[in-house]
């Protein structure tokens, strides 16, 4: 028989590359989503054809009968992710990350799947890190701490801290794995992002160029590795618990040298203007990935220059 696998979020950006590795392996795919965020495009619309597409919002309780009686491995992706949004709204982004995970995991407790995965953030480790109370790389067990406990991007840290320990607890119900991603990308990400907002602004020809944050440092993950990573948790043996952070520290790179990068694979040469770095952003994230590399081994990842060339395409084709 199939494994069947349902991922909230699925319309989403790693919720769908997700569910076109899964479909690829001959895996059952339910994708559940509100579409708040997530694109009705091309690429859903071939994800639907061969996988089965719910639409509910999480912050309501599951009604019986709208998922699949038994669901082998449960992928929760869905939460209001984004500086921006939590800027706007910390107050939603709280309630709907919580209410979310609260909502899937009484429905887990009467589904009764073998595994169910959380998709955690960096941002679980920024507040040890600016406390000086985490090292770099950042290994996953560093302690949880609300540097700045009023501000705005806080609630989506503590969202994600709240929602690892409701699943922690069930510990005992089904298999446990937590994924902490650390700054992923690739094609059909949105626009909030660092990455394609850079994107952006080089196709409309912006000159100066405004950086925020310039000597702030990030070590990014393409999404095929994440998706490869995730799934690889999943699959791992054994009932006790992991957390893992899932990023590639092959190389980070400072945020003015990750924009001159994007200018000479665009072929643009604009001058920059260095301004402040955003308010309560991190100035270095950096992932110890040796719980990841006991997961998954060793392999190679996709070398940022081929990511970024990739995204490039992606967006120029989507623009037209």
């Amino acid at each position: 028989m199939a494994e069947h696998a349902l991922i909230t979020g699925g319309a989403g950006f790693i919720g769908a590359h997700l569910a076109r590795r899964l479909l690829e392996e001959g895996v059952e795919v339910t994708l559940l989503d509100d579409f708040s965020r997530g694109r009705q495009d091309e690429t859903l619309a071939r994800l639907a054809r061969r996988a089965t597409l719910v639409r509910h919002d999480l912050t309501q309780p599951i009604p019986p009968g709208l998922l699949p009686r038994h669901v082998d491995t449960v992928y929760h992706l869905a939460a209001v992710v984004g500086v921006q949004r939590t800027a706007d709204s910390p107050q939603r982004v709280l309630r709907t990350n919580v209410l979310a995970a609260s909502n899937l995991l009484d429905w887990c407790d009467k589904a009764g799947p073998d595994t169910v995965f959380l998709s955690s953030t960096s941002e679980f480790a920024d507040g040890a890190a600016q406390s000086g109370l985490a090292p770099f790389p950042t290994p996953e067990d560093v302690p949880f701490v609300l540097a700045q406990p009023r501000s705005t991007r806080a609630s989506y840290a503590l969202s994600k801290a709240v929602a690892e320990s409701m699943l922690w607890y069930r510990a005992g119900q089904t298999r446990v794995r937590i994924g902490r991603y650390f700054n992923v990308y690739g094609p059909r990400m949105g626009h909030s992002h660092v990455i394609p907002q850079f994107i952006g602004r080089i196709q409309q020809g912006e000159d100066p160029f405004r950086i925020y944050g310039a000597y702030q440092s990030r070590a990014f993950c393409h999404v095929d590795d994440a998706v490869a990573a995730t799934r690889a948790l999943t699959r791992l043996p054994g009932d006790e618990p992991v957390v893992a952070n899932i990023g590639d520290n092959t190389r980070e790179i400072q945020i003015v040298d990750l924009a001159r990068l994007l200018f000479e694979l665009a072929g643009v040469s604009p001058q920059v203007e260095i301004l402040d770095s955003p308010s309560g952003s991190p100035e270095r994230r950096l992932p110890d990935v040796a719980v990841l590399h006991g997961a998954l081994g060793r392999r190679e990842t996709v070398p940022l220059e081929q990511g970024l060339r990739e995204m490039l395409d992606w967006y120029r084709a989507e623009s037209r």
